[in-house]
């Protein structure tokens, strides 16, 4: 089970420093991401990605909801704050808020909700293979209750 359940505006002290927790749910509910007290970094998780953003596709994903956390809690950050996302498949390490509302394909200033909404819905990604048993184990902890997320055994 977890340590520690975080919530909104949670604070995670680490020697001098710390970090709040800010709610970005849309790739899936419990998505959060974490801004330096200093807000000159922000860790987010798979909200946004370099050039990107989490997909919205499958369990507890929404496009109007990540397109909401991103621009009210990530967008409103200030321009030089450093972007580190959960990963990026081309080995770039971080970016910049300026940068994601300059640049980002699905995100950027001037890409409406709708635009947003449209753009996930046509991304025709494949269907992860194990998503099915990995997000249920994920949300709890890794500790399912296997009875609960499991496919019926054939008889």
């Amino acid at each position: 089970k977890a340590d520690v359940l975080l919530k909104p505006g949670d604070k995670v002290h680490f020697g001098k420093r710390w970090v709040e927790v800010v709610a970005t749910p849309g790739h899936t509910d419990g998505c959060i991401s974490f801004v330096l007290d200093d807000r000159s970094m922000v860790f987010t998780g798979d909200a946004l990605l370099i050039g990107a953003c989490g997909r919205t596709d499958f369990q507890q994903g929404s496009a109007a909801k990540l397109f909401e956390s991103v621009r009210s809690r990530l967008f409103t950050l200030p321009p030089d704050c450093v972007v580190y996302p959960a990963h990026d498949y081309n080995g770039r390490p971080c970016s910049t808020v300026l940068g994601e509302r300059m640049t980002n394909p699905r995100l950027r200033d001037g890409i409406t909700e709708a635009e947003f909404v449209k753009i996930m819905a046509e991304l025709n990604l494949p269907y992860p293979k194990k998503l099915d048993a990995s997000l249920p184990a994920n949300i709890l902890c890794g500790f399912p209750d296997e009875t609960a997320w499991m496919p019926a055994k054939a008889d």
